[in-house]
């Protein structure tokens, strides 16, 4: 990921700082992981196969390792499509074309193949699992995440997942619009190209919130750790 220096500046202009969140409280700070699921990953139960969210797992299983040891909490957001969710978000019913919305039924419905989580992911037992029923995890309708973080204490999420450009930075402007500190993290996100993915994190980064590298991050943690001590 690179973000043209024009932009840097403007980032700078507006926050005093190229990264705002340069630092992080691990204690509320909340891994937000976004559709990493079957019907995205496998081309054979999918609808929405994107070939880079299998590259960023190992990225995203560190990731949460470190958030886990530094203090913080890991979400898992598995999306969902339902009779009822079809009903209230008829609009994207209504833009597929039959055989997609049949497609999108077979693949992410609760019991399909393509529902559930990919299965190299490092889910462990104290995690959470949240269904979500939108492209924004925190939009009205789509799950419990904004209430769940909240009543846990969390104030600040860090996004990963896929696709980059739609569900990831549609949670994250509207995390970020309901008062959550937010970043998305740039190598633990996957679009469906290098383009849309750039594009979609230039914007996030240009007036939402912050971009950081799973490295950063961790730095991060590091150093709000050792604040917290201090």
């Amino acid at each position: 990921m690179d973000i043209p220096d024009h932009v840097v500046q403007r980032v700078i202009a507006r926050c005093g700082t190229p990264h705002p969140y340069a630092v992080l409280e691990p204690r509320r700070t909340a891994l937000v992981v976004i559709d990493m699921q079957n019907g995205y990953m496998r081309a054979d139960v999918g609808h929405a196969c994107v070939p880079m969210a299998v590259e960023i797992v190992p990225t995203i299983n560190r990731l949460a390792a470190h958030v886990r040891q530094a203090g913080g909490g890991v979400f898992w957001v598995q999306n969902a499509s339902d009779e009822r969710s079809r009903q209230e978000w008829s609009v994207l019913e209504a833009q597929a074309s039959p055989a997609r919305r049949a497609a999108r039924i077979r693949s992410v419905s609760p019991g399909a193949v393509g529902h559930e989580f990919w299965p190299d992911l490092d889910i462990r037992a104290e995690d959470s699992i949240v269904p979500k029923y939108r492209y924004s995890a925190f939009i009205r309708g789509a799950s419990d995440l904004e209430a769940i973080l909240r009543q846990r204490g969390y104030d600040t999420v860090l996004i990963a997942g896929t696709l980059t450009n739609v569900c990831c930075e549609s949670s994250a402007r509207d995390a970020m619009m309901l008062n959550f500190h937010t970043v998305m993290v740039s190598d633990a996100n996957a679009a469906l190209t290098d383009a849309e993915h750039n594009a979609s994190l230039i914007s996030f980064y240009s007036f939402f919130g912050d971009v950081l590298s799973t490295d950063e991050v961790e730095a991060g943690l590091l150093a709000g750790a050792r604040q917290g001590a201090a």
